[in-house]
């Protein structure tokens, strides 16, 4: 070889993860590992989406870490979308396993949560991170009080609604559900049980809405954000793929042992704990954000 002629042969870690120095990778690894773990245990504990831990975690280790730039928030919820699938999938067979899940209410609302969804990631796609961080706030906030202020019995209505009613609702679930990040636990449940439906059935049915959410918003996330940039690397449009399967695993293994915890712990001062570090959470997001 002549003077001045080298060849250099790219680290695999560089060409994965970009400039990305080692102990910075090992610490983000470590922060989606333990956002997978406790988000797992979260949504087996309260049914809500383990997108509200999820979510806000993987956002900061973004952050924190320097990787990516303005779509780091956008990532972090479709990131939380993809986890979502699976973790829901699981939710559901095991939940239809105990017959506990209203097939009807599920083949007549997942449609319209699922446009819901698709409508929710095409205003995040257009969106500034600021600006879906006041929306994840304020929703968030909504889920807050809803864990930490009404009981699980109190109901405003006798029985779902229909018609137009179906479809809006179903609509704005799935709409709301898809720019948090969350699946359909949250609103989808909270919905059920306002309308007089058992917090068991209510909980078991929307674990369908959470599987209709994930697949459908996941989807929007990737194609409105395939050229976006200030993304972290390895992201498919605004799905990071490592964060995602970290994640999907350890939430899929760990939600079962959640929901054996329920029965062994009191759930009211769980909820309401719950609903303190919500409030937060949302307070930290926005203001990260801003």
């Amino acid at each position: 070889m002549g003077e001045g002629f080298s060849v250099r042969y790219p680290c695999p870690m560089t060409a994965l993860f970009g400039p990305l120095p080692l102990p910075d990778l090992l610490l983000l690894l470590a922060a989606l590992t333990a956002a997978g773990l406790v988000g797992g245990l979260v949504a087996g504990l309260f049914g809500v989406g383990g997108g509200t831990v999820i979510v806000p975690a993987v956002f900061y280790a973004f952050e924190v870490l320097g990787v990516g730039g303005e779509g780091n928030l956008h990532t972090a919820i479709g990131t939380s979308l993809l986890t979502i699938v699976a973790t829901s999938w699981r939710s559901l067979r095991a939940h239809r396993a105990h017959g506990a899940v209203d097939e009807a209410v599920l083949k007549t609302w997942t449609p319209w949560v699922a446009a819901g969804a698709l409508v929710g990631a095409a205003v995040a796609g257009f969106t500034s991170m600021q600006g879906l961080a006041i929306v994840y706030g304020v929703c968030l906030l909504v889920v807050a009080a809803q864990m930490g202020l009404l009981s699980e019995r109190v109901t405003l209505r006798r029985d779902l609604p229909e018609g137009w009613g179906r479809r809006v609702t179903g609509t704005v679930i799935g709409g709301l559900s898809a720019m948090m990040g969350i699946g359909g636990g949250s609103f989808g449940g909270m919905m059920m049980t306002l309308c007089g439906r058992p917090i068991h059935q209510a909980v078991a049915t929307a674990s369908g809405f959470g599987l209709a959410i994930g697949a459908a918003a996941t989807l929007g996330f990737v194609v409105f954000g395939w050229d976006a940039g200030g993304r972290p690397p390895l992201s498919l449009g605004y799905v990071n793929v490592p964060g995602a399967v970290v994640m999907a695993v350890l939430t899929t293994a760990v939600a079962p042992w959640g929901a054996k915890l329920a029965h062994s712990l009191d759930r009211a001062v769980l909820r309401r704990a719950f609903a303190v570090w919500l409030l937060v959470t949302a307070g930290a997001v926005v203001v990260k954000a801003l």
